[in-house]
């Protein structure tokens, strides 16, 4: 099992970026497919970039294309979103996710690890 913890969260105007971070508390972390999920008031969960376990292979959903890039270091057992152009639409808490496959997949239930969330405010 995997613990996952997200941080980098916090208030930005329109058009600048965050950094967020995903840190698992185990080694094994390394064979995990991670994904990020964000969800706003009153929407449901939905995906935002997913990366395979030796990062070959990378979604992301057509609302972040070409704002947002994920990556990972397994080193250092983190996944990151670099979150760039940021709207005030991407104002949501983002959420980490691991699933123990090499499979990538976009959905919520598809992934059985979940962090606490961190929250991404964008301001007009």
């Amino acid at each position: 099992q995997v613990q996952l913890v997200e941080s980098g969260g916090g208030l930005v105007q329109a058009g600048g970026s965050l950094r967020l971070t995903c840190a698992a508390t185990r080694r094994i972390f390394s064979v995990y497919t991670i994904g990020w999920f964000r969800q706003a008031p009153g929407k449901e969960r939905e995906f935002v970039a997913a990366i395979n376990w030796d990062g070959t292979t990378i979604y992301y959903a057509d609302s972040v294309k070409g704002r947002f890039a994920i990556s990972r270091d397994n080193y250092k057992n983190t996944v990151y979103l670099q979150m760039n152009s940021l709207k005030p639409e991407d104002t949501a808490v983002y959420y980490c996710a691991g699933r123990n496959s090499i499979a990538v997949r976009t959905t919520p239930a598809e992934y059985g690890y979940w962090g606490q969330g961190t929250q991404v405010t964008v301001s007009s």
